[in-house]
Order: structure tokens, then sequence, then C-alpha cells
């Protein structure tokens, strides 16, 4: 009773939020063309999953997570051997610089062109949306273990491997995880923002068609699917990255 009562004083805020969007258009304050009640749009969403909703965002997760995890393999490695090694930063350095103040969503064209129509181009759209937050925050993780740590395993005639495995790699942990969880959130914006502009399945592709078709309660009953996810991701995801670090008290 206590856990479900602490759980509910924590989310009190998206509660009165909830209550709030309710009020508001029962009220006609503002009109429900622009924003359907929270009640409508919840049967809404209860209808489309009776229907094809499940399919659709069982393609958007996979999209994501497929793009996600090869980010985040690529941008660790990336990242720690720029930090360690001089030449890997001078190579990898200016693409990163290049590519990290461009809007993500301007890659959507070039990766259609270069990759197609299909899963391809959205993950690629994905990879390299996220692979920015991870390798910097890997690099900035990296660069910033303490020194003596290293010089003392040199001392004692540790390998540069044998240092990045026990000793760079778990210093720089925290602040990398942190990297990785603010390319989850990426993840879930470049999803729908490939579906949206051409796609054929995915929950991006869903809530542009609903809207297309005037069916407004299924559009924001798909935008509200798509933040329920991401909000749960991102719980789960701090919840294990707690678990992950509990060395740190």
């Amino acid at each position: 009773m206590t856990t479900v009562v602490s759980v509910l004083w924590r989310y009190t805020p998206l509660l009165l939020l909830a209550a709030a969007w309710e009020a508001v258009t029962r009220l006609h304050l503002i009109s429900q063309n622009a924003l359907p009640t929270l009640s409508s749009v919840i049967a809404s969403l209860i209808r489309l999953m009776t229907d094809d909703l499940a399919h659709h965002t069982l393609v958007s997760v996979t999209r994501g997570a497929t793009g996600l995890a090869l980010a985040i393999v690529a941008g660790t490695a990336a990242g720690v051997l720029m930090a360690w090694y001089r030449p890997v930063r001078m190579v990898v350095n200016p693409f990163i610089q290049l590519l990290y103040p461009l809007p993500k969503s301007a890659l959507i064209p070039l990766t259609i062109i270069w990759l197609g129509l299909g899963n391809s181009s959205k993950i690629a759209l994905i990879f390299i949306g996220c692979l920015l937050p991870v390798v910097v925050s890997a690099f900035n993780a990296a660069r910033g273990v303490d020194h003596l740590l290293v010089w003392s395993a040199r001392s004692v005639g540790a390998s540069d491997r044998e240092i990045l495995r026990e000793i760079v790699i778990p210093a720089a942990l925290p602040e990398i995880l942190n990297g990785y969880r603010i390319a989850l959130a990426l993840c879930f914006i470049l999803v729908v923002a490939g579906e949206l502009i051409i796609a054929n399945n995915g929950i991006g592709y869903l809530i542009g068609f609903l809207g297309e078709a005037g069916d407004y309660r299924g559009m924001f009953a798909g935008v509200l699917t798509i933040s329920l996810i991401g909000f749960a991701a991102d719980r789960l995801y701090v919840l294990a990255m707690n678990r992950l670090l509990v060395w740190r008290g």
C-alpha cells in the first residue's frame, strides 16, 4: 500500500495534466476538433488495439531497438577509442562536429535515396541520430577518468587493453549510461519522424494516416501510445541503470 501511494504521489503532476486535459475539452475551452477529450482518446486507443495497433507498435519498436543497439555498440567504441587514441580522434572528431548540429530530420530524404523506402532507411536515420550523443558521452567520460588510476595500472605492467577493460570503462560507465538515456529519447523521436514522412507501417505512419483521414481521436491515441511506450522504456532504463550502478552508493 505504501508503495502504491508513493508511486501515485510521484506521478501526481501527470494525473493533474490528464484531469486538466479532460476538463478543458469538456468545458469547451478548447475545441474537440483541436483536442479531443482524453476519455475519447482512450476509447479510440482501445478500438485500435483490437485492429492493428499491436502490429504497428511492434514494427516501430523493432526499428527503434535495432538502430539504437547499433548506435550504442558503435558509439561507445568510437567514443572510448577517440579519448584513448589521438589518431582515432583526429579522424572521427571532424565528422562528429559536422553532424552534431545538423537536424537529423534533414537526413530523411538522403537515407531514402541511399537505402530506399524499407526498414533500412529508418534504421539508418535512428542509428545516425542516436550515435552522436553516445559518442560524445563516451568520449567525455573516458577522458574524465582519473589519470592516477591509469598511471598506477601502467606502473604494475597493465596493457592498454587491460586498462580500458578494467579501469576506463568501469569508471566512465555512469556518464556513458546517461548518454544512452539521451539516445533512447531521441530514438522515439526519430522513429516517428521517419515513419511520418515515408512508411506504410509503424506508429508514425498510423498517426499520419489517421490525421489525414480526419480521425483525430485515433491520431491522438497513436501519439499517446508512443508517449506511453517511451515513458515506460525510460522508467525501465533508469531502474536498470540504478541497479547496475548500485556500487556508487
